[in-house]
């Protein structure tokens, strides 16, 4: 992350707006686990109408590189100051124009909602079949997978083909075999499975 010298004023406004914005209602559709979701609009939608108020704005620019593509998000205030958020990097199977398209209207909602407090997160009232046993008995629902956990897996994937001699679509692959589903849509404790699995091949190949 990087920021302007001083971040005072937009902490500060960060914070007003976090506490006056009004969440958008869950108006997309997850078939694979028949839940709902804040769609990319309805995340604009719920900052454009309580951003502007309190001085702040956005922009998001589209980045890529050998894992796949994603975005950049920056906020801005309108004392000048600035805070500029990691990358956000979904891998990519092929980069087909459908592909690219899809994986970077998830990364600009997942970016632009983590770097507001927009809650987005799929509800968890029908994934009950992907819960642990140690959620389900504390009650408690899954969260999705951090930035963090998910840049760590990407930069686990490239070391994994470096290290076996393959590509990282086919390390990619190997891992959604074992996860049984798309990296996308890991938990924070799916995604610390993955990071296990990934380590032990590291280990094993080296």
């Amino acid at each position: 992350m990087r920021t302007s010298e001083s971040i005072a004023e937009i902490a500060k406004a960060l914070a007003t707006f976090q506490s006056k914005v009004k969440q958008p209602e869950k108006d997309g559709a997850n078939p694979h686990f028949k839940s709902k979701y804040v769609t990319l609009d309805g995340t604009v939608k719920a900052i454009h109408d309580c951003a502007p108020s309190h001085g702040l704005s956005y922009t998001q620019m589209p980045v890529s590189n050998e894992s796949g593509v994603g975005v950049v998000t920056i906020i801005f205030h309108e004392s000048g100051q600035f805070i500029e958020f990691d990358p956000f990097i979904l891998p990519l199977e092929k980069k087909t124009a459908q592909g690219v398209g899809s994986a970077t209207t998830y990364a600009r909602r997942y970016s632009l909602s983590a770097a507001f407090g927009i809650v987005s997160d799929l509800d968890d009232d029908g994934n009950e079949a992907s819960e642990s046993t140690s959620n389900k008995q504390s009650g408690k629902h899954p969260q999705m997978a951090s930035d963090a956990q998910l840049n760590l897996i990407n930069k686990l994937l490239v070391n994994v083909a470096n290290t076996t001699g393959s590509t990282k679509e086919k390390a990619y692959q190997s891992l959604k075999k074992q996860m049984k589903k798309e990296m996308e849509w890991y938990t924070q404790e799916e995604a610390g499975e993955a990071i296990v699995i990934l380590n032990k091949v590291l280990k094993k190949g080296a």
